[in-house]
């Protein structure tokens, strides 16, 4: 078994990496960051995020192990001080996984040349000067028109981020959906949109198609500047991204840990 190493740029995270390889190397685990079957990430939500982007191309292949250096992260299981802990779990390790649900999105460009990018958390599409209007399609079928700040789609294990700060619901991530909603819409007896979040199962499509300029469209940690963009389509990508299940811990023990504080009885 080969694992790679993925951490950021914190003192302590390259001091934790340092004494994990040391660990790694002294019980026989080899360690390759080019072509691993397990990456563990050392910092936060954004390193695992950072990681994700970074092995994309090889997502079939490989588990992710999320060892945080600050505050509890919603997709890390390990603490700094249970290096010892984890490094016998990967000894141990027979291929045990847990799957989560990517987002799929296409953009088409003018030219008709078309890309496709998968977001473990989510994409948005953003107006930051003036009102976002674009048509949103269900499937084929025109459903409205939207007007304000924008829309994010969502991942079930992304509807904990923006998707709920917009007041979308949590998902489970064994839902095989996604989830779309609207930031800062404009509602009143002239324009109108459906106000709430939808959520789409798999095998269905939205569609936006932007009508506005100068748009902005972010998934995960990256953007697309480029303004030639004529429509983009999001879907439940068939692809999906897995986790070493040594000792993942439940999604709405996650949801609790991160929103919600312990009850005095």
């Amino acid at each position: 078994m080969r694992i790679a190493i993925y951490n950021n740029d914190i003192d302590n995270s390259n001091a934790i990496k340092q004494s994990l390889c040391a660990l790694l190397v002294e019980n026989n685990l080899i360690i390759d960051n080019e072509k691993p079957d397990i990456v563990i990430t050392v910092g936060g939500d954004g390193t695992l995020l950072g990681a994700f982007k970074h092995y994309v191309d090889r997502i079939d292949d490989i588990r992710f192990v999320g060892l945080h250096t600050g505050h509890l992260g919603f997709y890390t299981d390990w603490l700094s001080s249970e290096l010892v802990e984890l490094v016998m779990s990967l000894k141990h390790d027979n291929g045990q996984r847990v799957t989560y649900p990517l987002l799929d999105m296409t953009v088409i460009y003018n030219t008709n040349e078309a890309k496709h990018f998968l977001a473990l958390n989510e994409a948005a599409i953003k107006q930051p000067m003036g009102t976002l209007v674009a048509d949103i399609f269900l499937g084929d079928k025109l459903f409205e028109r939207f007007r304000g700040d924008g829309i994010a789609v969502a991942t079930p294990s992304g509807s904990t981020a923006y998707n709920k700060a917009n007041g979308g619901a949590v998902l489970h991530p064994k839902l095989s959906a996604i989830q779309m909603s609207e930031i800062a819409s404009i509602n009143n007896r002239v324009f109108r949109t459906l106000g709430s979040p939808l959520v789409v199962p798999e095998g269905q499509k939205i569609i936006v198609k932007p009508k506005s300029d100068n748009f902005l469209v972010m998934y995960d940690q990256s953007d697309i500047k480029d303004a030639s963009i004529s429509e983009l389509r999001f879907q439940v990508a068939k692809k999906q991204v897995h986790f070493a299940a040594y000792r993942h811990v439940d999604f709405w023990q996650r949801v609790h840990r991160a929103f919600i504080n312990d009850i005095d009885n």
